[in-house]
């Protein structure tokens, strides 16, 4: 299945539409993303997994039918672009620039990980495009797709291996 998020904040999911949050820098072609420009690429992209808080679990864990590995508090993402490890999860301390996936706030009690610019990564074409816990009002995010927590429940409720996640205007 294709699950669709569109410039206009909706998401669809089957026979469900729902309000989304996407980039503040809106959506752009894949092919002029760059690093930190807080867009959110337009394309279809796979779901590679799911990361959570353990200690901040509001969905069954069991019941997920693609892989979902906990979130420790050592738990980074690189977005370093020439770091050999850029676009991917790393441990923390890093010696490269990076981004905790373990915070304080609950955006990312939960994370879908998308796969975006990770087949190979290629420098400087931009990282972390994950699909998380929207902020309160449907805040921007810096290029992800957020939802909110009871969205977010039905989406991993209906989310199974080849599935994807398209961005479009």
């Amino acid at each position: 299945m294709i699950f669709t998020a569109t410039s206009d904040g909706r998401f669809d999911f089957g026979d469900r539409t729902c309000s989304c949050a996407l980039g503040k820098g809106g959506v752009v072609d894949a092919q002029v993303k760059r690093e930190g420009d807080g867009a959110s690429p337009l394309g279809t992209w796979p779901i590679r997994e799911v990361l959570y808080r353990q200690d901040r679990l509001f969905f069954k864990v069991e019941e997920l039918q693609i892989a979902s590995t906990p979130i420790r508090p050592t738990d980074g993402w690189c977005d370093a672009p020439h770091d050999p490890a850029y676009n991917q999860k790393v441990g923390l301390p890093y010696d490269a620039s990076t981004e905790s996936l373990w915070r304080e706030d609950f955006v990312y009690d939960v994370v879908v990980v998308l796969g975006y610019n990770d087949a190979p990564a290629v420098p400087f074409k931009g990282s972390a495009i994950f699909l998380h816990l929207a902020r309160s009002g449907y805040l921007p995010t810096e290029g992800c797709i957020a939802l909110s927590p009871e969205d977010m429940v039905a989406f991993l409720g209906r989310v199974r291996p080849g599935d994807a996640v398209r961005i479009t205007v």
